[in-house]
């Protein structure tokens, strides 16, 4: 297929549930508030049962409950039967080791969802028994002593059930036009509400068969430019030698193929872009087939 003379291959994003919670973090200065918000989304680990997350949108003052710069973000796990439990163990141990050490800063709900995680237990006995239930910028608040003045959460946090791992892969002919066309991806899906990129641009799709199970999804050797004069099965053209892929996590199934949509268009008059894709795995993981050609209508 092509758009406006750009390759896009006929094919599509496989993409599965899960569960996720939207937060606003604020603090008293941007170095603060990049190092918390950053701390706890980093580490995608949703492959070993864990979390990730990544930034939704930056706010300023006027856009917070406490009236100080902040920043929207969201933190996933896989759906199932255990996820909500999962969901809270892995968004405390985030906040308790992102958010809540880093001087001045404060946790807010940003999902207005029935389901919701009482986030005493896993944050709020981080007082050690000395914490308080207050009524603060008109929200039940818990008001955690510590040692440079006092970290303040929401109790109740939302949560609700979304789309994880939309992606779209851009065949590139040199590393600096992969950069500038993975971070052209990035910036058109924060441009879009309810949509993340918890990698940022990751440099190495994963595949479901591997050699070395023990350590997860290994490099998926197809697709790797290194790679395609050692293997029989290479899928990489000739001319091309970088492929970033945009992973995309959103709250509904329509925010991440609007966000795949976006990043289509904002990188196919990009110098360097090849051809433009996305990963799959044959419909073994995930129940979404979102068909790039759809996307294009």
């Amino acid at each position: 297929m092509k758009i406006d003379g750009a390759d896009v291959e006929d094919t599509y994003a496989e993409a599965f549930d899960g569960l996720f919670c939207r937060l606003i973090v604020t603090a008293e200065d941007g170095k603060r508030l990049k190092q918390a918000v950053y701390s706890a989304t980093a580490l995608p680990s949703t492959v070993f049962g864990e979390a990730e997350g990544g930034v939704e949108a930056w706010l300023g003052a006027d856009e917070t409950p406490d009236g100080r710069r902040g920043a929207v973000i969201q933190l996933w796990v896989n759906h199932g039967r255990e996820g909500p439990a999962v969901l809270e163990r892995e968004v405390s141990k985030r906040i308790r080791q992102g958010i809540l050490v880093v001087p001045t800063t404060r946790v807010f709900n940003a999902l207005d969802s029935e389901d919701r995680l009482d986030i005493m237990d896993g944050v709020g006995h981080c007082g050690d028994g000395y914490e308080t239930v207050e009524r603060r910028f008109h929200r039940e608040m818990i008001n955690i002593p510590i040692m440079m003045g006092e970290f303040l959460i929401e109790r109740s946090l939302g949560f609700s059930k979304g789309v994880m791992g939309g992606n779209i892969w851009i065949f590139c002919d040199s590393e600096a036009a992969a950069l500038r066309a993975g971070d052209r991806a990035v910036e058109a899906v924060a441009g879009v509400s309810g949509a993340v990129t918890p990698f940022d641009v990751c440099s190495a799709g994963s595949k479901v068969e591997t050699n070395f199970p023990e350590i997860g999804p290994t490099t998926n050797h197809p697709y790797c430019p290194s790679l395609r004069d050692r293997v029989a099965d290479s899928m990489v053209p000739s001319g091309v030698v970088s492929i970033p892929e945009i992973v995309i996590n959103g709250v509904s199934l329509d925010v991440v193929k609007k966000a795949m949509r976006e990043v289509i268009y904002a990188v196919k008059d990009l110098k360097g872009v090849v051809k433009i894709s996305a990963g799959n795995f044959g419909g073994k993981l995930g129940r979404h087939m979102i068909y790039l050609k759809d996307l294009l209508k």
